[in-house]
């Protein structure tokens, strides 16, 4: 393949690489590096983010090499910036739908979406990654709204990706992960919008409350206006609208997490515990966030035991 990326290429060549074109406006993210992406190299990710450069890597220049191939690698759902990356693998093997963090002010698929959906395909599923509505177009309903649509998308053409639905898991980082955790309830997730339960929730570091102990920016977006009403808080609190029909749910984050509070992870925990909900809690002794795939770090190897969590019968 030629102009291969390497830890060395400036963030602005990924920004505008040919095979980029369709999404170049959301690779490079969040937008505290995208300011400077002339300036900024692949490898200076790593003053912002805890990032795996090797891996980073990598998963552009394969990403590169599909579309070069004649692979699609983003599909546009909407005109408010929704859509999804499908990493196809095909064979009818199941699906994950991954969703990055970003305190529903980004969608930082860099750091942690595009390695984690092409980790899956090396495991042997397929996935995607979705661009659900950040910023001023983060209030509630709609980045739930938005992943209804990306699975109704999948869902949709299922046959013609040869993806076997029936047991599909969603992912979630940070912010992310409060969306993915919220697509497991029902009131305000899967069967709200008339849609199969996901057999398996991954949850990177959290944010699930929205009450004392939450993540205040990621309220702020959600909730807008109403971020102090506390009706609104217990409806988007997960501890709050678990059952004992929630997903299997594989969770982890470090205990000194600098940004989200570790007391997310543990309430939800707690609540699983006590409804009898299938879980599995990885707490790690370090304080970052934003590992992302967590290569080479004291979590290395969790996306391995959240997958064999979804696969047990």
């Amino acid at each position: 393949m030629k102009d291969k990326f390497s830890a060395n290429s400036r963030l602005w060549s990924v920004r505008h690489c040919r095979e980029f074109a369709s999404f170049k406006k959301y690779v490079v993210n969040p937008r505290n590096i995208a300011f400077l992406m002339q300036v900024y190299r692949i490898k200076d990710i790593k003053i912002f983010y805890p990032i795996d450069v090797d891996a980073t890597v990598k998963t552009l220049n394969e990403m590169k090499n599909r579309v070069d191939e004649g692979q699609n690698l983003y599909y546009a759902l909407d005109g408010k910036d929704v859509g999804i990356y499908p990493f196809i693998i095909g064979d009818n093997k199941p699906f994950v739908l991954v969703l990055p963090g970003g305190g529903y002010g980004d969608v930082c698929s860099l750091v942690e979406g595009y390695s984690t959906a092409l980790r899956l395909n090396e495991m042997g599923y397929n996935a995607f990654v979705g661009q659900y509505s950040v910023g001023k177009n983060a209030h509630y309903p709609n980045p739930q709204d938005d992943v209804a649509q990306m699975l109704k998308y999948v869902f949709d053409n299922a046959k013609n990706l040869s993806i076997d639905t029936k047991n599909y898991a969603v992912c979630g980082f940070s912010a992310g992960g409060h969306l993915a955790a919220s697509w497991g309830t029902k009131t305000i997730g899967y069967e709200k919008y008339g849609l199969p339960k996901p057999k398996a929730l991954f949850l990177a570091y959290p944010v699930i409350t929205m009450g004392a102990k939450t993540h205040k920016g990621s309220r702020k977006k959600l909730l807008g206006e109403n971020c102090n009403d506390v009706d609104m808080q217990a409806k988007y609190s997960i501890e709050k609208q678990v059952n004992k029909d929630y997903p299997a749910t594989f969770i982890w984050q470090c205990k000194s997490d600098t940004v989200v509070s570790f007391a997310n992870s543990v309430m939800l925990v707690d609540t699983l515990k006590k409804c009898g909900c299938k879980c599995e809690f990885m707490p790690v002794d370090d304080k970052v966030h934003g590992w992302g795939l967590a290569n080479n770090t004291p979590a290395q190897g969790w996306l391995e035991r959240a997958v064999e969590l979804w696969q047990e019968r």
